[in-house]
């Protein structure tokens, strides 16, 4: 049988760099720096684990940081993502649905540490989500894949199109289209059609932007923003305008609402110009007016080892 190969994808150390020179002029509670500085050796220590426990086991390995990724992945079996969410997120979006990749929160959010530092500054982390395990647990967790005793789940991307060409990247937990200046007010219509041709009545808005979420993505910002968590597998997507300038009640219930899997979003651009982000704000794609967007969950699939199915 041939050894399998995996790619250990990494959150990068510069990311916690704060110098202690330019910590005094940046935190005026020092305990602020060395709780930064211990979520960085917190880390460093997981992947340290990470990397001896996979010393142990009849695969082939290497690691990367994920600003160094810029290819997309191929030839491996599995990739383990050592941080958080964001981590995992930015995996994603290198990734066909022929890979699997599984989640390790390197620094979870501590219950004690939150309440010891919550008159000071917020300690909570990454809840890692979509990490299906810990140091804790990591070897357990991956050895049930590697028996095929834990089966990745397949969870829905959006699709998007700008001017009916399909954009290279798919969102994993949601899509914001919005100016790129947050004070303005952005324009734009749009309506839900089938594919059997049938279609919603045509909402023109005036307001941020306009959210599209996926279920993994239902209990992100689309949940702050007043969305409802959706099932994990669900293949519908989640939609909300966001701070809308009311047109009346009748309009106002089509501001939120679902695209069904076998629905998609016809949207137009009536600003001069905007920004489709993905995954947050590192990945978008400039639009301009007049450009028509088509929106869906038509994407193709992300296995992930969900952290509910591994325990």
């Amino acid at each position: 049988m041939a050894r399998r190969k995996l790619l250990l994808l990494l959150k990068p150390f510069d990311v916690y760099q704060v110098t202690q020179s330019n910590a005094v002029s940046r935190f005026t509670n020092p305990r602020i720096f060395h709780y930064i500085d211990n979520r960085c050796k917190v880390h460093k220590e997981a992947i340290k684990v990470c990397q001896k426990i996979l010393q142990q086991k009849p695969i082939d390995w290497k690691p990367i940081f994920r600003n160094n990724l810029s290819q997309p992945i191929h030839n491996v079996d599995l990739v383990v993502t050592v941080g958080g969410d964001g981590t995992l997120l930015q995996a994603s979006h290198f990734l066909d649905d022929s890979i699997p990749v599984l989640g390790l929160n390197s620094d979870p959010t501590q219950a004690e540490e939150v309440e010891k530092f919550s008159n000071e500054f917020d300690a909570t982390r990454s809840t890692g989500y979509l990490c299906a395990a810990t140091v804790k647990n990591f070897e357990q967790v991956l050895d049930g894949f590697l028996e095929d005793q834990i089966v990745p789940s397949k969870l829905s991307r959006i699709s998007v199109s700008v001017n009916s060409k399909v954009l290279p990247t798919c969102a994993l937990n949601d899509i914001l289209i919005a100016h790129p200046c947050p004070a303005t007010v952005s324009r734009f219509s749009f309506k839900i059609r089938g594919d059997d041709k049938t279609c919603s009545p045509l909402v023109n808005c005036r307001s941020s932007g306009l959210r599209i979420s996926t279920a993994a993505g239902s209990t992100a910002a689309m949940h702050s923003a007043g969305g409802f968590p959706m099932p994990i597998l669900s293949r519908d997507l989640q939609y909300m305008v966001r701070e809308p300038i009311s047109q009346g009640p009748a309009i106002s219930r089509l501001m939120h609402g679902l695209i069904k899997s076998d629905q998609s979003m016809d949207a137009s651009w009536f600003s001069k110009e905007g920004f489709v982000y993905f995954d947050g704000s590192h990945v978008f794609h400039t639009i301009q007016n007049g450009d028509t967007i088509e929106i869906s969950s038509k994407a193709p699939v992300l296995q992930v080892v969900l952290p509910h199915l591994s325990t």
